[in-house]
C-alpha cells in the first residue's frame, strides 16, 4: 500500500484530491496539510511514500518545501499538483526530482494515470549488475542523442514520439489529438497516447477547451 500526504491550501480541493486517491487501488491517504510548515511536520510524523504537493501555499512556495524536506533527510517522493504553468516552475520541479507535474484543473483519470505509472515504477525490480539501458530506465530517460524523448511505455516508438514532439514544437497554439494525428500521419487514438505520455512526464501542458455541448476538448502545448 502506498501512503499519500495531500498538500493544498484549499480545504475543499484537498478533499477532492483525497477522494480521487482513495478510489485507486493500492493507495491510501494518511493525512492532509494546508501550509508548508504543516506539510513538513506531517511528513516527519507520518512518513508518507508520496506527497501530492500544491506549489502555491500561503507560507511557502512548494518547491522550497521540497528543498527543506531533502535538507531534513526526508526521502518521500513528490508529485506536484498546481496551476503554475511557468517554465521556471517546471524546470525547478525537474531539478528537485519530482516524479510528476500535473496541472489544475484535472480529471480523476489524469491523476489515476500518473499514480498507476508511479506505482509500477516503484514495484519494478532493478536487480543487480545493471546494463546501461537499465540504468537509463531507472533515471527515467534515455541516453543523450535520442532527441530528448523520455523512456517510452510499451507500445510507443521513439520515432513516432519524436514526430509528435515536432508537431507540438511547430504548433503556433495548442494542439488537439486530432490535429496532431493529421500532422504526424497516425490515428487519433495513437496521437492521444503519445500526448498523454508527454503530459505525464512534464513535457507538455494540458488545457481543456469547452464547447457548447459534449465533453471538453483536451489541448496540448509543448513545455
Amino acid at each position: 500500500m502506498t501512503s499519500v500526504l495531500v498538500v493544498d491550501d484549499d480545504f475543499m480541493v484537498a478533499r477532492i484530491h483525497r477522494g480521487f486517491v482513495e478510489r485507486i487501488e493500492g493507495f491510501e491517504v494518511v493525512g492532509s496539510a494546508q501550509t508548508g510548515e504543516e506539510a513538513l511536520a506531517l511528513v516527519g510524523s507520518l512518513q508518507p511514500d508520496l506527497v501530492l504537493l500544491d506549489l502555491y501555499l500561503p507560507d511557502a512556495f512548494g518547491l522550497d518545501v521540497v528543498t527543506r524536506l531533502r535538507a531534513a533527510g526526508e526521502t518521500c517522493d513528490v508529485l506536484v499538483i498546481t496551476a503554475a504553468k511557468e517554465a521556471d516552475a517546471v524546470r525547478g520541479a525537474v531539478r528537485q526530482g519530482v516524479v510528476g507535474y500535473l496541472l489544475k484543473p484535472f480529471t480523476f483519470a489524469d491523476l489515476e494515470q500518473r499514480l498507476r505509472a508511479y506505482a509500477a515504477e516503484r514495484a519494478r525490480d532493478l536487480g543487480d549488475d545493471l546494463t546501461q539501458e537499465q540504468i537509463d530506465a531507472a533515471f527515467g530517460g534515455q541516453p543523450v542523442g535520442r532527441g530528448g524523448v523520455a523512456l517510452l511505455p510499451k507500445g510507443l516508438s521513439a520515432e513516432t514520439a519524436e514526430a509528435v514532439q515536432a508537431a507540438l514544437r511547430d504548433a503556433t497554439d495548442t494542439l488537439s489529438a486530432t490535429e496532431c494525428a493529421e500532422a504526424v500521419g497516425i490515428s487519433r487514438v495513437s496521437a492521444r497516447r503519445y500526448l498523454e505520455h508527454f503530459a505525464a512526464s512534464g513535457r507538455a501542458d494540458v488545457t481543456l477547451r469547452y464547447g457548447a455541448t459534449g465533453r471538453p476538448e483536451r489541448r496540448y502545448r509543448r513545455v
